[in-house]
């Protein structure tokens, strides 16, 4: 058994400074970290290979069943997509060769010839067809990312004509994530359509993959580990970018002191996300280097819009998240500066805007936040009709970032008068809280492409069946919106696609359904031998990793 699992006393430790955070925040009062020193040199014990850790799982291999961050960052290194991203984090060919809008209406994609899947098959239109309409089905979790699509069809064995029902010109942006299957394997398997992941349906390619990525599953143990091997048959192999890495293991650790225990003796070489308090000490380590960049996501609550009643609370017979004065009461009660400053220790930025600067159509002007106004808070609920304030469950996933950001956002709401109890759950009970709108009060990240369309359709369209909506956990709806960011998504002129993203955050940025809160600073710690591209949408590219 690896040491970092043994390290019951330093996660016994982590778990109590986590929880005495709260008091020190309410007194602004910064509570001192506690740091052992490095049990042993951090280095690769072996140059082929490589250990990550991370306090996620991905949760299913199933490549179109969830859009997780923490899904992504593995599935997408078994599984190739039509296009990919450079380095410096602009759209590259990957199974497409090219694509090209022979009518307003039609892409065309000519396929990469002899490109083989994990099992020796070879990659054909009927893979990319099928795989995309497998995606666009309704227990995919891609789906929504795919709206316009009329028809697929082939033109040749390595050609294909996508029909939409009006013009798209970022088509190819949005097929980014939608990872190509083998059709065969599929129906082998009974694995046709994408698994039901919040029915939690268990199938064949929850545990087994079969892509043409640089790197193949050796194996996948739910909340422990996945294992993957270089593909030698890889139809990159000749990059000159391609590292040297011939194994991978990405560890789920929940434990921050554990984590970077396996850091610090050795046993892991990358920390995805080490805690917020170490980041500064661990930037001091000379036997470490820690990576940093801005984020493409933004952390957010969201509240029910959908229901009558709010559930879990005292008060019966009305749902105050309905009403704007509250929603906007919740925003002065909140210090999101103080927040980022004691909780995340200063590695994040606080932001009203709902999308970052690194999406096309950031409005500045919308980044600034709601001040910090517990008097105005207290006045907008009594003006709203609940001068005794109103009881509601926030919603959290138990990781410990994000459940101490949650401890002192209900902490601040609470003396307002919005007495919130904080629920922290699993991600595999968490997550399906989001896609199935069953949370009253939630907080949850987004990372998008840099394409504005994605947000806006995934978050703030109204929900559909069809994958309208996908993520919009509060089901907020406004139809003057939906049909604005449908003339987003059919607008060719970049110009006023950008115009009509600027008028479409002006309206939710009006309505509050969100509550835009900080973008991190994305943190990466690592044994020096590491040398990795960092991406700002928290996703580290295996292909191109080398160990020196």
């Amino acid at each position: 058994m690896p040491k970092f699992l043994r390290v019951g006393l330093a996660k016994r430790l982590a778990t109590h400074l986590w929880g005495g955070l709260l008091a020190g925040l309410l007194q602004a009062a910064l509570l001192p970290a506690a740091h052992g020193a490095p049990a042993a040199p951090a280095t690769a014990t072996n140059a082929a290979a490589l250990r990550i850790a991370s306090a996620f799982d991905p949760q299913t291999l199933d490549p179109h069943a969830v859009a997780l961050l923490y899904h992504t960052r593995v599935v997408h290194q078994v599984y190739d997509s039509l296009v990919n991203r450079d380095q410096a984090f602009k759209i590259e060919p990957a199974l497409a060769l090219s694509w090209q809008n022979t009518s307003p209406t039609t892409w065309r994609f000519k396929l990469r010839p002899g490109v083989k899947f994990h099992d020796g098959a070879v990659l054909t239109a009927d893979d990319v067809l099928f795989s995309i309409e497998r995606a666009m089905g309704p227990t995919s979790q891609r789906s929504f990312t795919l709206k316009g699509i009329a028809a697929i069809s082939k033109v040749d064995g390595l050609t294909l004509d996508f029909k939409l029902n009006a013009p798209d010109a970022v088509l190819p942006d949005k097929l980014l994530y939608v990872p190509i299957m083998n059709k065969a394997w599929c129906v082998q398997h009974g694995v046709e359509r994408a698994q039901d992941y919040n029915g939690k349906q268990e199938t064949f390619a929850v545990r087994n993959a079969n892509g043409t990525g640089p790197f193949k599953l050796i194996k996948y143990e739910p909340d422990v580990r996945v294992q993957l091997q270089r593909f030698d048959g890889w139809w990159g192999a000749a990059d000159p970018r391609n590292g040297q890495v011939q194994a991978v293991t990405f560890l789920s650790i929940k434990s921050d002191a554990t984590r970077l225990a396996a850091l610090a003796s050795g046993e892991v070489d990358l920390v995805l996300d080490p805690p917020f308090q170490d980041v500064e000490r661990l930037k001091t380590d000379p036997k470490l280097s820690v990576t940093t960049t801005g984020d493409l996501g933004t952390q957010y609550f969201t509240f029910d819009q959908a229901r009558d009643e709010l559930l879990n609370s005292d008060v019966k017979g009305r749902n105050p998240f309905k009403d704007l004065r509250v929603r906007r009461a919740v925003a002065h009660a909140l210090n999101i500066d103080l927040i980022v400053q004691k909780v995340l220790r200063g590695q994040g930025t606080p932001t009203g805007s709902f999308i970052s600067p690194m999406v096309d159509g950031y409005l500045p002007e919308l980044d600034k936040r709601p001040p910090y106004d517990p008097a105005k808070a207290r006045a907008l609920l009594a003006e709203a009709g609940y001068p005794n304030g109103f009881g509601v469950t926030l919603d959290c996933v138990n990781v410990a970032w994000r459940d101490a950001v949650c401890q002192a956002a209900t902490a601040m709401l609470t003396q307002v008068g919005i007495r919130t109890q904080l629920r922290s759950s699993a991600t595999n009970q968490f997550f399906p809280k989001i896609t199935q709108g069953t949370a009253s009060f939630i907080e949850y990240g987004w990372t998008p492409t840099t394409e504005a369309w994605g947000t806006l359709s995934g978050l703030f369209r109204t929900w559909d069946p069809q994958g309208g909506g996908a993520f919009n956990a509060g089901r907020y709806s406004n139809p003057a919106l939906d049909v604005l960011i449908d003339a987003v998504r059919t607008e060719p002129d970049l110009t006023r696609r950008r115009a009509r993203v600027g008028v479409a955050l002006r309206m939710v940025n009006d309505d509050l359904p969100y509550l835009p809160l900080y973008r991190r600073k994305l943190n990466w710690a690592m044994a020096k031998p590491v040398k990795l591209t960092m991406w700002p949408n928290d996703t580290v590219e295996l292909r191109w990793v080398t160990l020196r």
